[in-house]
């Protein structure tokens, strides 16, 4: 069992920078692709970016060039970085774990193949 707590968001004005955090429980983090994903009022939950446990990072085309992805093993931790955010970044930003391995990344931009989610984290961008 994985329990996943986010941290870091907030409100910024449209052009700041915001890094999000997910610490991770369990002995077993570096074995697991750690994914982010978004939701916004009324709109289904989004691929945001996510990294495999050999560090491979996969963007969705919204965030691609703007936001990074990053692990620390050591602290059970995974970051995301947001850069240049924009108004319709604004949403609730959620962790996800998965202790699967697939050989495409078309896998890990589903929210099917995650077994483990955290509470969420709001982030809103103001224009």
């Amino acid at each position: 069992q994985v329990q996943l707590v986010e941290s870091g968001g907030g409100l910024v004005q449209a052009g700041g920078s915001l890094r999000l955090s997910c610490a991770a429980s369990g002995r077993t983090f570096a074995s697991y692709a750690m994914g982010w994903f978004r939701q916004a009022p009324g709109k289904e939950r989004e691929f945001v970016s996510a990294i495999k446990s050999g560090g491979t990072t996969i963007f969705g085309d919204s965030v691609k060039g703007r936001f990074t992805i990053s692990r620390d093993n050591a602290k059970n931790t995974v970051y995301l970085q947001m850069n240049s955010l924009k108004p319709e970044d604004t949403a609730v930003y959620y962790c996800a774990a998965t202790s699967s391995t697939y050989f495409s990344s078309v896998y890990y931009t589903k929210t099917t193949e995650y077994d483990y989610w955290g509470q969420g984290t709001q982030v809103t961008v103001s224009s």
